[in-house]
Parts: structure tokens; sequence; C-alpha cells
């Protein structure tokens, strides 16, 4: 995974609310065992028509650029999938603000390294209505201060993460990249153990 410290970036709004798994990478696509890929379907529904135009849709509007998915309440809900975070990693997204997530999509999202940044309803807005005013407008998210900000529209949000996941994101480590990690020291406990 790669290490996650302080991300700056444009915003991208997806005002849509209760966003599930089927919507964020529809099931057809499902096939691929290999992460690679999956982005180029995201939202495929929302995106595209059944013969590939482009719909009105946020993903096709060039006015939005960034590694920050800015979404409704409860974005992740439905299915397990892991695909999901599978795709919106591959499409390029390292965070994804929301006023809630379902947790197995969140899990998902910490395990793929997308950090999943949960704020109150009206910290939301204040973010919708900051990036409708300048849809170029760029957030600052420091993993180790645990802060969210967009200085620009005077909006500096905490947000909360487990301790093992924010050191794992950190260090860039899946959950055997941190085993490894601990090589020395579970070698060491064995040979006390005897």
């Amino acid at each position: 995974m790669e290490k996650f410290e302080i991300l700056e970036s444009g915003m991208v709004p997806l005002t849509i609310e209760n966003v599930d798994t089927d919507q964020i990478i529809p099931a057809r696509f499902l096939k691929a065992t290999d992460r690679k890929g999956f982005g180029e379907n995201l939202f495929r529904d929302w995106r595209f028509t059944n013969d590939n135009q482009a719909k009105d849709f946020v993903l096709n509007d060039n006015a939005y650029a960034g590694k920050i998915l800015v979404a409704g309440n409860n974005f992740g809900c439905g299915s397990s999938r892991e695909h999901a975070a599978w795709a919106l990693a591959d499409y390029g997204f390292r965070v994804v603000v929301s006023s809630f997530f379902a947790d197995i999509f969140k899990g998902n999202a910490l395990n793929n390294g997308i950090l999943p940044i949960q704020v109150s309803p009206d910290e939301l807005q204040a973010i919708f209505t900051a990036i409708d005013s300048n849809p170029s407008i760029q957030a600052k998210v420091d993993l180790e201060t645990q802060q969210f900000r967009v200085d620009e529209a005077g909006v500096v949000i905490s947000f909360e993460i487990n301790a093992y996941k924010k050191m794992c994101m950190i260090n860039g480590y899946d959950d055997i990249d941190y085993l490894l990690s601990q090589k020395e020291a579970i070698t060491a406990f064995e040979q006390n153990r005897s």
C-alpha cells in the first residue's frame, strides 16, 4: 500500500445519499480477482449510458478533480464487496468523506489504502457549500494530526481513526506487511519462550 501522511487535493462532490456498493461497482464487473481495472467502471451506471455515452454526472464534469470524494450520508451500504474499495482506489481516490459509512465498507476502505473520514451532517454540508462556491477549492488531510481542512472556507475538522489502522496507513502497511515489520520481535519472543 502507498504511505499516507498528508494529502492536499481538490474534491469531487457526490451529494447522493445511501450510495450502495452495487452503485459504486455494479455486480456484472466483479469477475476479476486482480484489484486493477475496476476504476474504469466506478459508478458505471451513473457515468455512462448502455452505449457508453457520458451522462451528466459529477465524475464526467471537468470542473471537479481530485483524490477526495465527498459523499452524501450512508456511503458504502449494501453488500460487503471489497471491490467497491478497489474501484475507488483504482480510480484514484485516497479519501472519502461522509457523515456515515457502512461498517464493512469502512473496513474495506482502510484495508485498501482509502481513508474514510466521518464528519457531522453540518460539517458535511459546510464542505459541500465550499465546493459549490469554488469547484477547484483544495482540502488538506493530515493523518498524523487527524485533521481535515479547507482553509479557504474556514473548515477545520478533527476525525477519528483506529490507532492500528492509522499506523498501517502512515507506514503503507497492509496486515501482512505489519506482521513482517514485527519479524524480529516475533523471532525474539519465540526464542525466549523455549
